[in-house]
């Protein structure tokens, strides 16, 4: 029975067709805008997720606290409270797997092929461990190096890229703020961060070597911030309680007085970007959803107009027999397969448009089964829904007033 309804509903669409393509066409274009506008939305998420994953993992930085003079106080960094051996110290607590200090600057670096300013950063080997950053030419510091202060470097894809091109930089000679430095190695792609920085144009040296010789009368014996990995997220919490006791005490800090330090969570930043992105793709796939309501409303009008064209057969169906559910079941078939046959095309669209996009080169797209799934199944809703009123007047008419209408 319902292989015959399915017949007869496609009969009905083809003796009109060019209507039953436009009251389609509304449906096309709503799944076809909600599967392009999530897929746009999945791939800002990614991005932004592959940003916070090049970070690093149970992130949390330690940074110098502010300083006030008179009645003018400077932001956080202000002062020089935090030292090599607090790092050192840190490492020591409980769920601390690397403590990084880091002494950051900018340098103008000079090779036998060009020069290029960039920036340096005087760290330890805990720092690769941290930020999850791999060597892929060369080798890593080694604590014989942070010991001695020696002049070696590792260099970012981008740096590698300005000052050696296509060959091999791994023992070549660079001079830092004219210098000499040994090329010991060249860190793996980190893209973008968060901030849209190039996290490649960079150079790490050890930090003894930059408080000595770089940027002695900069710092003196200080670092700018200390990075800090916890073992797990679940541990930050109390990493952070811990470290925030231990500097304290090593600070001599007594109770009442404001910290000398900052320390935040990236954790806590990571999630906030995360949640956005969800939003952003949520609001994206709300705008895109209202395209197909209009396309529902167009179901609806059509079906309205089909139901008053055959109120006559509605009256001979019934008169031989039918009873209200068949009328009730015969137009909302037909309505649901105007909804379904639309959102196949409207599939293809948006998949289309997704691919598109990602080859235009504007922005990464995602498109997911997950996607699809769900503009299918609010397609296939919509057209129930819109479609019941008008299967529902069908199947209320009266036979003989059906029988009489002209």
């Amino acid at each position: 029975m319902i292989g015959a309804m399915l017949a007869e509903a496609w009969s009905a669409m083809g003796a009109n067709r060019l209507r039953s393509i436009l009251t389609m066409l509304g449906m096309v274009i709503g799944v076809g805008a909600v599967i392009t506008m999530l897929s746009v939305g999945g791939g800002a998420k990614a991005m932004v997720e592959a940003q916070i994953q090049s970070m690093g993992s149970n992130l949390l930085i330690v940074q110098a606290g502010s300083a006030q003079a008179g009645a003018v106080r400077t932001g956080f960094g202000g002062t020089t409270t935090l030292t090599a051996a607090d790092a050192e110290a840190i490492r020591e607590l409980p769920g601390v797997t690397a403590s990084a200090p880091v002494v950051p600057g900018n340098a103008q670096v000079i090779s036998a092929g060009g020069n290029w300013q960039t920036q340096v950063q005087g760290t330890n080997e805990d720092l690769l461990t941290a930020r999850d950053w791999q060597v892929v030419q060369g080798y890593p510091f080694s604590e014989a190096d942070i010991r001695s202060g020696a002049r070696v470097a590792l260099i970012g894809r981008t740096v590698a890229a300005n000052l050696f091109g296509n060959s091999n930089p791994v023992g070549e000679t660079i001079r830092v703020r004219n210098m000499p430095f040994t090329v010991q190695g060249v860190l793996s792609g980190k893209g973008q961060s968060l901030d849209g920085r190039d996290q490649d144009d960079t150079i790490l040296v050890p930090y003894t070597t930059a408080l000595r010789t770089l940027f002695a009368s900069r710092f003196g014996n200080t670092v700018r911030f200390i990075m800090v990995q916890a073992e797990s997220a679940d541990a930050m919490a109390n990493v952070q309680n811990d470290m925030t006791a231990l500097l304290r005490e090593r600070h001599r800090i007594n109770a009442g007085e404001d910290d000398d330090f900052q320390i935040r969570n990236l954790a806590a930043l990571a999630d906030t970007a995360a949640s956005t992105a969800d939003v952003m793709t949520l609001m994206l796939g709300a705008i895109a959803g209202i395209s197909l309501v209009v396309g529902g409303i167009g179901i609806m009008n059509i079906m309205l107009v089909s139901v008053t064209e055959r109120t006559r057969e509605i009256g001979i169906r019934m008169a031989i027999g039918a009873r209200q559910q068949d009328v009730l079941l015969q137009f909302l078939l037909e309505a649901l397969m105007l909804s379904l046959i639309g959102c196949l095309v409207g599939v293809v669209v948006g998949v289309g448009g997704a691919l598109a996009i990602t080859a235009s080169g504007l922005i990464q797209t995602v498109v997911t089964p997950a996607s699809v799934i769900l503009a299918f199944a609010v397609a296939a809703a919509v057209g129930v829904f819109f479609g019941y009123y008008p299967a529902r007047k069908a199947a209320a008419l009266k036979p003989i007033e059906a029988l009489r209408y002209q």
